[in-house]
């Protein structure tokens, strides 16, 4: 057999894997008929390669099926390696050992003519680059654990299904050559099966995954037609506006990309003396998110790193770590938290765990009086102060900083987007770490399109017990019984009454229904003052009963409250709940939520939202409660309220990959 020419009587088709990724063009063509024969004898160029000659009989279905299971993308127009286009008797490939697009020209079945096409590959480097991050791409955002049936599922070809299950049997198919030929042979193996509209059914190979996501959206999805072109149209529509975003992102961008810093000098000596000081042992998911921020400090770009983690996972000891970093480098940080309850807590647990430093910490809040605050304003702009805490008094027009480099902003999602941009802009070159237990879909987005850095904590602290969840209609009984209980075991209670108006008169009730209860309340129209004294009290355990709005949901350890009622529980939203649920259960005792809801509060989408945390009741969950979150509103903005057509289109995992993708591309 001759070697292939430019009258393309015969080629060869190599699958997308990354074996065949690392081989230039040359060596394809230099081992051609090697390969050819090794596809006779060895299963994996038998499964991974496509051998075609004109003039030949094949089976023009299995053909466009091998291609689908060798990874190639269907689209309606090819113009990139690795994608497919079929109209009839013509399939165009941009194969990725071939630098021009091919045309496959059939009759039926016979194989009548091979062509070249003028869209070509002019960097071979940056072509092989662009498809290995698009298999990285898919592989992130094609997660199928506990895939349930009735789940919604996008397959990269054919659309939005349902998802029925995986099923295994076997079916006949042709053997290698794909010719008509050929005695069937018959395969079995397990399938995931996908049901489109009119009961069409799809089954897809287990370990073709890559081609899978699951559909996120606002809504639920219009289910697509199996065989239909409108997918093909709607993915090359939603691909040119992206393009249009992913320029507009990378723009905007753009100085974050150029600037440069002096990377951080760890100092080994005083990161041991903090390490000595953390009284728990650290996680393997916190040991990385640390290890993530000291390799991102040690570059010269600047860092912007979020770091995602269920409550009491341990972020706050990973801003302390990174905070001594800056101060071992003589930059300033500012620490910025969205409560000035939760400042307070920032700056005692901070002063504790630096205490044997000569690092000097102060707290910014409307709390201080106006000469203290004039005061540690003064030393801020000196640099007097190393660490500074607060809330968004930090953001006014006086504050002044000496060497400020780090940003560290707690709960992150619960700052707007123009209140971070004007933290962003006080420095071009200023490192920003995010910690976040439910990240907005907005920093899902970015973190996962590659313009933020993400570290994920999933891993529980060693003894933590997964949170028992208790989903039921308020009954007064019940609240007595649950409340009695954990003060039996000399534990706390939070209470969660989300209206201002009538929180002491809830308060007065749970004290009469409980005598022996020291019972005290709080909710954000209290004077800062009062609120702090009232915390403290609490966590001095001089109050075991706490009635609270919402306030509570943002807070460092309380490891005696191992209990929270949630009055109504219909009136939360989804990453609320879970939020608030995370507030409990933060030592090795075992921790109760108990979510309780009023039958006439009852919606449709309070049903789901309830349901999602009974599914959920596993510690680590967060991150996937906010996807589920933004699946359950209904409404909301991820990258401006124009791009939430397309996402509904295609799901949101599907969108962010070829976000992605079209960003890669352009860099």
């Amino acid at each position: 057999m001759t070697k292939p020419n430019n009258n393309l009587n015969h080629i060869l088709i190599a699958s997308i894997t990354p074996y065949f990724i690392e081989k230039e063009f040359l060596w394809f063509t230099e081992n051609f008929e090697k390969i050819i024969e090794a596809k006779k004898t060895q299963s994996f160029f038998e499964d991974n390669i496509i051998f075609l000659e004109k003039n030949n009989t094949y089976n023009f279905s299995q053909i466009l099926r091998k291609l689908d299971e060798m990874g190639y993308e269907k689209v309606f127009t090819v113009q990139d390696p690795g994608e497919f286009s079929q109209k009839g008797g013509i399939i165009d490939i941009f194969p990725i050992n071939f630098k021009n697009v091919l045309r496959l020209d059939f009759l039926g079945n016979v194989l009548e003519d091979i062509k070249l096409l003028p869209i070509e590959i002019t960097d071979e480097k940056k072509s092989k680059d662009l498809i290995k991050n698009k298999l990285k791409s898919q592989k992130i955002f094609s997660d199928l654990k506990n895939l349930k049936s009735g789940d919604y599922l996008v397959h990269l070809d054919h659309g939005i299904a349902k998802f029925c299950g995986v099923e295994n049997f076997q079916f006949s198919i042709p053997s290698s050559q794909i010719n008509q030929q050929d005695q069937n042979n018959t395969q079995k193996d397990n399938y995931y099966v996908l049901e489109y509209d009119a009961g069409d059914k799809l089954y897809v190979p287990v370990g073709l995954e890559r081609k899978l996501s699951r559909y996120v959206g606002f809504s639920d999805p219009k289910i697509s037609r199996l065989g239909s072109i409108l997918w093909q149209k709607t993915k090359k529509k939603i691909k040119k506006d992206v393009e249009k975003l992913a320029k507009e992102l990378l723009e905007l961008y753009a100085d974050k990309e150029i600037v440069k810093r002096q990377p951080y000098i760890p100092d080994k000596e005083m990161e041991a003396d903090l390490k000595s000081g953390f009284i728990y042992q650290e996680t393997p998911d916190q040991l990385q998110a640390i290890n993530d921020i000291k390799n991102d400090l040690s570059k010269e770009k600047p860092m912007d790193r979020i770091v995602c983690g269920d409550v009491g996972f341990g972020k706050t000891e990973v801003a302390i770590r990174t905070a001594l970093l800056a101060s071992a480098n003589n930059r300033q940080t500012v620490l910025i938290c969205p409560t000035t309850i939760l400042a307070d807590q920032h700056y005692n647990n901070f002063k504790k765990r630096f205490a044997k430093f000569p690092i000097r910490i102060a707290m910014l809040t409307r709390l201080q009086s106006k000469n203290e605050q004039k005061k540690i304003i003064k030393d801020i702009k000196e640099g007097k102060i190393d660490i500074i805490i607060g809330t968004h008094r930090l953001l006014s027009n006086d504050i002044q900083f000496k060497n400020l480099q780090l940003l560290i902003i707690d709960d992150e999602q619960r700052f707007g987007v123009k209140q971070k941009e004007k933290l962003r802009q006080l420095k071009s070159s200023l490192d920003v770490l995010s910690l976040s237990a439910t990240p907005i879909p907005r920093t899902i987005y970015l973190a996962m399109s590659s313009f933020k850095n993400i570290s994920l904590m999933q891993t529980p602290p060693i003894g933590r017990i997964a949170i028992k969840n208790i989903i039921m209609l308020y009954k007064e009984k019940e609240v007595k019984k649950a409340i009695n209980a954990e003060l039996k075991r000399k534990g706390q209670i939070f209470y969660l009454h989300n209206r201002v108006q009538t929180i002491e008169k809830t308060k007065l009730e749970l004290q009469n229904l409980i005598p022996k209860a020291k019972v005290g309340f709080i909710h954000g129209k209290m004077p800062e003052s009062k609120l702090i004294k009232i915390m403290e009290d609490f966590q001095n355990e001089k109050l075991n009963v706490l009635v609270a709005t919402t306030i509570i949901e943002n807070g460092i350890d309380l490891p005696k409250v191992n209990t929270i009622i949630v009055q109504d529980a219909t009136k939360l939203g989804l990453s609320q709940a879970y939020q608030i649920r995370g507030r409990v259960g933060r030592s090795a005792t075992q921790g109760f939520a108990y979510f309780l809801y009023d039958e006439k509060n009852l919606t449709t989408q309070a049903k789901e939202r309830l349901n999602a945390l009974r599914e959920a009741e596993e510690l680590g969950s967060g991150y996937r409660i906010a996807l589920r979150d933004l699946e359950i509103r209904g409404a909301g903005n991820i990258l401006g309220k124009e791009q939430s057509g397309s996402i509904n289109k295609i799901g949101l995992n599907l969108y962010c990959q070829v976000l992605a993708e079209a960003i890669e591309k352009m860099r």
